[in-house]
């Protein structure tokens, strides 16, 4: 058990490094298309669009590390009032909702991913770079989410807590 969840651990971990990189890609085609329109005087062609796949790819393939950091953001109004039996309940379940809609979505972009991949589309700009390239991050990203989540209720059933988890224990409101 301890080797599966360092295993998946990790391979958020690289993927939410990938993210970053995304990003910072991101932020560095930016300063190059204000200096390109605003310094030199000319059209940009493919930074605009770049920005926004590698932003849309940022999320998605950083998303297992987001949960497996516990950072995303979550309503615990309702879990500060149960205790801990239900509280684990309630994450058990939440989790399972979480493995259901990324399995639809991982899916079905799974399969716009395979039917671009296999057409050769590109997107209508200019740039015109293969659709399969920047419909990748979908299925990859929520089926990566999908394992954290798989390995998040193995550890809540199981009782196993990860040593680098930040501590998220509040105290209920009174």
């Amino acid at each position: 058990m301890k080797l599966i969840v360092h295993a998946v651990r990790r391979l958020s971990g690289f993927f939410g490094i990938v993210a970053a990189v995304c990003l910072g890609a991101a932020c560095i085609a930016v300063c190059h298309m204000v200096y390109v329109r605003y310094v030199l005087g000319a059209s940009t062609i493919w930074q605009t669009e770049f920005v926004l796949y590698s932003v849309v790819a940022a999320t998605l393939i950083g998303s297992p590390y987001v949960l497996a950091m516990r950072g995303h953001v979550n309503v615990d109004l309702v879990s500060h009032y149960l205790g801990p039996r239900a509280r684990k309940v309630l994450s058990v379940f939440a989790s399972t909702l979480g493995i259901v809609f990324c399995v639809v979505v991982a899916w079905s972009g799974w399969n716009y991913y395979h039917e671009a991949w296999t057409e050769g589309w590109v997107t209508e700009s200019v740039w015109a770079p293969p659709l399969s390239i920047i419909l990748l991050p979908l299925p990859l990203g929520l089926g990566l989410l999908v394992l954290q989540y798989i390995v998040d209720i193995a550890c809540l059933i199981t009782g196993y807590e990860p040593e680098d988890l930040p501590d998220t224990a509040q105290e209920p409101p009174a």
